[in-house]
């Protein structure tokens, strides 16, 4: 869904989104795509390339941290005012598109961040059905400059206490824009605005579903492998899976799975994973015993960072020597590395402003595979959201309990494992997540929750067990809720059911005498939970 993802699967129906640098733009993404309305995501430097190519029909200016005010800050390409396409312009969006079309924005008044009220002034085309002239709705604001003055041609629409042109638009030229950001779940019926701008605007149909993608992903698969042969790694989770099952079923046995047991896995995942491509799919695979490889690779390593690192490297190194291996069945090497790359991947892992994000996924190949390799990439999820993976999976028939599962990192539970990893401290880990997931399982709350897991905390409390004292790990407990992964909150269990985990992963785990339970949440533009 970047600008160099590949042709989008249904170009004709298509928004184009720019990102200046807001950390909920991908928000805006997954409010149009619950339209039913295929978007993509391009980074401003790369705009005017993205419009080229996609000839979109509607293009979305998101947020961004810059003032229009300084020197070299993030401009629209010019060329999208003059193509005649419905534009819908937010927060730092508005203030460039007023300021490139002749209208004045200012510093120094009344900032806004946080909860705000508008008051609609005026009828437009956005607020149809949706909000009523005379009438204050909660939006989310966050801005310092403001526009002062608009361009010709627009009309202020509604406004709010320190935003004068809170919704302001040009609708003959079919430009709107907003000071606050609509795609939030704070801003009251946002997604509606955005439904409207997407369809009674732009005209577009809700047409984009996982039945279309899947046919046009294994078009653009086809036509990206030919005759090829496909190394695809699987990693025990439902990203991998489906994307396997959906190359198989465009390419048959050109594809061969490579499943890597590093040993970092959860408790009995290895024989799911085995179970299903064999037994239930027949789909070719080579189940590689690594586990000592990783863990001796591994021993004693604290930093977090070396530990993706380390994991991805020998993810690599494991590929290689089994395409070097399948080279002498006699039907050619492998010439494309297939993985489960997705949307919220890409994004974390590309900065399109300067950052740190760059090193979120580090054990993800993102980026591209070493060029020693001479292996393509094919990632056909890479423009998928982790719901719409699970929607495709069930297109494509995976039974609902491997498409339902939660989530999986790459890096397994050497993520997990705070501090330095040993084999005592995975099988500790292994032991009480899988006493963690077993009784939420048994209180019928797996499928309500996003993803839980436990993890081994890098240090030791003294406890009394009995009679005797103890001194062992503590273990933390995490739960969550969310849609997409991009956003989430942590679950709020009943202290019932927290009582009686933590009672069995302490009689039932030697090595732990302590649980607590994390409430951290996940903001939008946060990093994974780890």
């Amino acid at each position: 869904m970047t600008a160099d993802a590949g042709p989008a699967p249904t170009p004709q129906a298509c928004v184009l989104i720019v990102d200046f640098g807001s950390q909920v733009t991908q928000l805006i993404a997954r409010r149009v795509r619950e339209t039913g309305v295929y978007c993509e995501i391009a980074p401003f430097q790369a705009a005017e390339a993205a419009f080229e190519r996609l000839q979109p029909r509607a293009i979305i200016l998101g947020g961004g941290p810059a003032s229009v005010l300084d020197a070299g800050s993030p401009r629209v390409p010019e060329a999208f005012f003059a193509a005649n396409v419905p534009i819908l312009a937010i927060c730092y969006g508005q203030q460039t598109t007023a300021l490139q079309l002749g209208g004045a924005v200012e510093g120094g008044h009344a900032a806004e961040f946080g909860r705000a009220d508008v008051r609609v002034l005026e009828q437009s085309a956005l607020f149809d059905g949706v909000w009523s002239v005379g009438s204050s709705y909660p939006v989310w604001m966050s801005h310092g400059d403001r526009v002062t003055r608009l361009p010709a041609g627009f009309s202020v629409k509604a406004v709010s206490e320190n935003a004068p042109f809170a919704v302001a638009s040009d609708e003959a030229r079919r430009i709107y824009t907003t000071m606050f950001h609509p795609e939030v779940v704070h801003t009251r019926d946002g997604a509606k605005l955005l439904a409207n701008f997407v369809h009674k605007v732009a005209g577009l149909k809700a047409d984009w579903s996982m039945t279309a993608y899947r046919a046009s992903a294994i078009a653009r698969i086809r036509a990206q492998v030919g005759k090829g042969r496909v190394l695809c790694g699987l990693s025990g989770g439902v990203d991998s899976a489906v994307a396997a099952v959906l190359i198989h079923e465009a390419i048959g046995d050109q594809l061969t799975c490579v499943f890597v047991d590093h040993g970092l896995l959860r408790q009995g995942e290895a024989e799911d994973v085995v179970r299903l491509f064999r037994d239930h799919y027949n789909i070719p695979l080579r189940h590689v015993e690594a586990a000592d490889r990783f863990i001796g690779a591994l021993e004693g390593e604290a930093d977090p960072e070396t530990k993706r690192k380390t994991i991805g490297r020998l993810f690599i190194e494991v590929f290689e020597a089994e395409a070097r291996d399948i080279a002498h069945d006699g039907r050619g090497a492998p010439e494309f590395l297939a993985q489960g790359t997705l949307y919220p991947d890409v994004i974390e892992s590309v900065s399109f402003t300067g950052g740190p994000s760059v090193t979120i996924k580090s054990h993800h190949n993102v980026g591209g595979l070493p060029a020693r390799m001479k292996m393509k990439l094919v990632e056909p999820l890479r423009e998928l959201f982790k719901d719409e993976v699970r929607a495709l999976g069930r297109e494509l028939g995976l039974p609902e309990a491997f498409v339902g599962r939660h989530p999986f990192p790459g890096p397994g539970l050497a993520i997990r494992l705070p501090g330095g990893v040993t084999r005592e401290k995975l099988e500790i880990l292994r032991k009480a997540d899988a006493i963690y997931l077993e009784e939420i399982r048994k209180a019928g709350l797996y499928d309500t929750i996003w993803q839980a897991f436990a993890v081994l905390l890098p240090v030791r409390t003294v406890g009394v067990m009995g009679d005797g004292r103890t001194y062992d790990f503590v273990c933390a407990l995490r739960a969550v809720t969310s849609v997409d992964g991009m956003t989430a909150d942590f679950y709020p269990y009943d202290m019932t059911f927290l009582g009686r985990a933590a009672t069995r992963i302490i009689n039932e785990v030697k090595g732990i005498n302590r649980v607590v339970y994390d409430v951290t949440s996940k903001p939008p533009g946060t990093i994974e939970w780890e």
